[in-house]
């Protein structure tokens, strides 16, 4: 496991989501079996993408936050609540806070789109991770790409 600095910011430029998409494929498409059919969606260009990457160029992880009308139908349509997805850390990079600072890093940017809440469908097997962070589960577990979820909130 690497103990190098890393930073999170925004995805900027189109060699960011480039490295954004990378981190997906291998941690949704390639660890977890998730189609790259399913995998990559409308909402990519749209969204704002965050992205750890480690002080030698590496990208060690990636979230994004829908926020508006692409963000309507995952937070029962309320316009000032977000929705954080697609957030994976590579396994080089678990256990360094990587997934946290993510997190926070969309709740930043949902702040300053004046959002008071973020959604979030978790895996249930992380829904642990979620709780320590601050977001509270609600509603009937339910499938997404074969595994089960939760959806979850927390208020800004």
């Amino acid at each position: 496991m690497s103990t190098r600095a890393y930073v999170v910011r925004v995805a900027e430029d189109p060699a960011d989501r480039e490295a954004c998409f990378t981190v997906r494929k291998e941690v949704f498409v390639g660890e977890q079996g998730v189609p790259e059919d399913i995998e990559y969606d409308a909402y990519d260009a749209v969204a704002v993408h965050v992205l750890a990457v480690r002080d030698d160029g590496v990208p060690l992880g990636t979230g994004r936050l829908l926020f508006g009308a692409e963000a309507a139908g995952k937070t029962g349509g309320d316009a000032s609540v977000g929705s954080l997805g697609r957030l994976a850390v590579t396994q080089e990079a678990r256990g360094l806070g990587v997934g946290a600072a993510l997190v926070r890093a969309v709740e930043d940017a949902a702040r300053a789109r004046g959002l008071t809440a973020v959604d979030l469908h978790a895996q249930t097997h992380a829904l642990g991770f979620y709780e320590r962070l601050g977001y509270v589960a609600y509603g009937p577990e339910f499938p997404d790409a074969g595994m089960p979820h939760r959806a979850m909130r927390r208020v800004l």
